[in-house]
């Protein structure tokens, strides 16, 4: 039941009275137009009756992505031309690579056997017989007019990524979720387009046409931009690990496109957009839970969520439109009349005769070469150790951390560690002599210290001399503490630091420094 107006102008009263007392006319205009708001909804409830409705599930994300590595290899997919980064500009394109009549492509056996591996770690079906096809679009970056690709058989199919993120107030613990990869398939890449606004120009760069891609194609099974940006940084680990791409995101080796729309629960899927071109994972992530956030307000408002795609601005942190999609557009998929079908077999005792098995792709022959996966080292690496879970994702960042073969024996950081819990040397002095026992290894932790005469300096009267040398040689510095301002004997302090070497007891120093300063 409403309130009456009476009650109103008893809580206005008061207002108006708090007001008063504050004498700010800001606190009065605010206060007269929260009562007008209370009066105002007051009335409607009293001419109005109180209809109860079925609250709308919240509208939750829906991601996929599509992902485009390039593989490691020292030629491209279809020629023998040279791969390489920041080329001079046009200098690796072949003959078939700049589309001149008559070229064939001759398909890299190097680039097949990185889609085979990368397939065989997702636990992929591997297709015995794979199709090229050609996929027709007219860049000034694809001089053929057309992008040689795997549309209806790709060599590989049905995989899964097992990836994990932190949540938490400390960021503490480990979710594991898991998405599934629909296909692999091989691809050639384009040029590059190098826009001159004031030249009012493009300029093409040939090199990158025709490098080897693996496409790999992501169900919409991922709900915000911290689960896809977790599931390509451990994409990125695996290819890193297998050796089949180096996923230097800021060099283009690997480049995402996500697909994203948003639904209520139990409803079909929304209006996608898609989003291309991400060139690093916290753009990535940035990107989505923009655009999702995007397309929830545009429906909230009774907009209508348009088929486009889109890129993402890193400055505004904002995607803005590219191009519609609402025409379907042909890209008159057919045949590639120049490549036989991609034949891999289950082992060499598979091969037909006649065919040299060191010739073919031969999957056994590659299965034995898997390494340690990134989730196979985490796992070993807390079980071994006993060690936090989230530490072992620190440790397994890339291949080339962890995958160091340390020369220091576990006996000899361990009388490093001894030195400094027992005050011999300071912890800016170990990462010194850790130095010098990567360097030197047959040398014990003892003569390093004692051949560059870095232990501590306990001796009381010889810091007091240190310390009296440096208060003398900085007058100024000493008023300046004397006047009251106590940060600027941090700068007394680093110079004792510089003047030892590191090799003083920075709590003692400060110590001696106050008493002589005050």
């Amino acid at each position: 039941m409403a309130a009456s107006p009476s009650g109103y102008s008893r809580m206005f009263f008061k207002l108006r009275k708090y007001a008063n007392k504050s004498q700010s006319l800001y606190h009065i205009d605010s206060f007269n137009l929260v009562i007008r708001t209370i009066w105002t909804s007051g009335s409607r409830t009293q001419l109005q009756p109180k209809v109860h409705t079925k609250s709308l599930p919240q509208m939750v994300g829906v991601v996929g992505l599509e992902i485009h590595a390039q593989i490691q290899s020292t030629s491209k997919l279809f020629s023998g031309s040279h791969v390489r980064f920041l080329a001079p500009p046009n200098s690796l394109v072949s003959h078939f690579d700049a589309s001149l009549p008559g070229t064939l492509p001759v398909l890299n056996r190097r680039c097949v056997e990185a889609a085979v591996l990368t397939g065989l770690a997702l636990n992929c079906t591997i297709n015995r017989k794979s199709l090229f096809d050609r996929k027709h679009y007219f860049y000034a970056d694809m001089p053929a007019g057309y992008q040689i690709t795997q549309q209806r058989v790709p060599i590989a199919v049905n995989g899964m990524l097992v990836y994990s993120y932190f949540e938490g107030r400390r960021r503490d613990q480990v979710v594991t979720k898991s998405v599934k990869i629909k296909q692999i398939q091989l691809e050639q890449d384009s040029g590059k387009s190098l826009h001159d606004d004031d030249q009012s120009q493009t300029l093409i760069d040939l090199n990158r046409a025709g490098v080897g891609l693996m496409e790999l194609v992501m169900e919409p099974e991922m709900c915000c931009g911290e689960e896809a940006a977790a599931a390509v940084r451990e994409l990125q680990l695996i290819l890193q690990a297998l050796g089949t791409c180096q996923a230097n995101m800021a060099e283009g080796q690997l480049r995402v496109d996500a697909n994203v729309s948003v639904h209520r629960p139990g409803e079909p899927l929304g209006v996608r957009t898609e989003v291309k071109n991400i060139n690093s994972v916290r753009h990535l992530a940035k990107a989505i839970d923009y655009e999702i956030q995007r397309q929830m307000e545009v429906l909230q408002s009774a907009g209508k969520v348009l088929n486009e795609t889109r890129a993402f601005d890193s400055k505004s942190g904002n995607t803005i439109p590219m191009r519609d999609k609402e025409g379907l557009q042909d890209y008159r998929f057919m045949p590639e009349p120049n490549l036989p079908p991609l034949f891999v077999y289950e082992s060499e005792a598979s091969v037909p005769a006649g065919v040299d098995p060191a010739q073919v792709v031969v999957i056994d022959r590659l299965s034995g070469q898997l390494p340690e996966l990134p989730s196979v080292k985490r796992t070993r690496l807390v079980e071994t150790y006993d060690i936090l879970q989230e530490h072992s994702f620190t440790l397994v960042v890339r291949k080339s951390t962890f995958n160091l073969c340390i020369p220091i024996s576990p006996c000899a950081l361990a009388e490093l560690i001894n030195l400094v819990e027992s005050g011999h040397i300071s912890s800016s002095t170990a990462k010194q002599v850790f130095q010098e026992m990567w360097k030197a290894p047959e040398k014990t932790v003892g003569q390093i210290v004692k051949e560059q005469d870095l232990w501590m300096i306990n001796d009381k009267e010889e810091l007091q001399k240190i310390c009296k040398r440096i208060v003398n040689s900085h007058p100024e510095e000493v008023q300046i503490i004397r006047g009251g301002n106590k940060k600027v004997l941090n700068k007394l302090m680093g110079e004792v630091q510089r003047e030892t070497k590191g090799r003083t007891d920075p709590v003692q120093i400060r110590a001696i420094l106050e008493k002589m300063v005050s």
